[in-house]
């Protein structure tokens, strides 16, 4: 799915820095995977990590400054549940170096809770915010992927993924997302494809997401595909 944009094929993948994100679904003890996969991807961020799972019920965060294996013991990950599970490892490019601004940011709107991990720059970020903050919104963190929960939640849309496709039509830049709720995980690559963001399977018939297809080798799964620029992806 393009949400409106026009998807082509990815020739090569280029690794590069500015924020790692990972993501499975449907694989048991989803969070040790996103520890062991943000760990893979250490070099692309060390300012922060952090990891949102869900069991069907409810999303569990937990997040902290510093390099993957300081943030994370295994008290930690015992707390974090479920079968699927996002997390991010932090290069800043916006947002001060606060706690506040570690990702995946995870939210309570009315469209559910769900959680976002983000990699990238969105250029109309601060345009978008002032508009939002204008008309009543309120900010919790400075980091520009939060402008894309406050157009999802202003949207009109009770469906969400309507409500994502109606904010991707006005972000402008180049990013990954990873989107985690209750019951579904969402991968999205930007239109020209800046970023990267690649898709990977394991034995189990779970999938992962990551920015590296480094991230698989831990993750005993096989590489598929890059995501096409503009592609949305549900891999459930």
């Amino acid at each position: 799915m393009a949400c409106g944009h026009d998807a082509e094929l990815d020739p090569a993948l280029y690794p590069r820095e500015e924020c790692a994100i990972y993501g499975i679904f449907g694989a048991p003890e989803a969070a040790n995977f996103t520890y062991l996969g943000l760990y893979s991807l250490q070099h692309r961020g060390q300012e922060s990590a952090g990891i949102v799972s869900t069991d069907g019920q409810r999303l569990w965060r937990k997040a902290g400054m510093g390099q993957v294996a300081h943030v994370f013991d295994k008290d930690k990950l015992d707390e974090l549940n479920g079968h699927a599970a996002i997390g991010h490892n932090r290069y800043s490019t916006t947002g001060a170096s606060f706690l506040r601004n570690a990702q995946p940011i995870r939210v309570e709107s009315n469209l559910g809770a769900f959680a976002l991990a983000h990699n990238g720059n969105l250029v109309n970020s601060w345009t978008l915010r002032r508009e939002l903050e204008s008309t009543g919104s309120i900010f919790q963190t400075t980091v520009d992927s939060e402008v894309i929960v406050h157009l999802m939640s202003r949207s009109g849309h009770s469906d969400f993924l309507e409500a994502l496709c109606h904010a991707l039509r006005q972000i402008k830049g180049a990013y990954s997302l990873l989107m985690l709720t209750k019951d579904a995980l969402y991968a999205v690559r930007d239109p020209n494809g800046f970023r990267p963001l690649v898709l990977g399977r394991r034995e189990d018939g779970s999938h992962v997401v990551a920015s590296e297809a480094c991230a698989f080798g831990i993750s005993e799964a096989e590489y598929l595909r890059a995501l096409r620029p503009g592609e949305l992806l549900l891999p459930v």
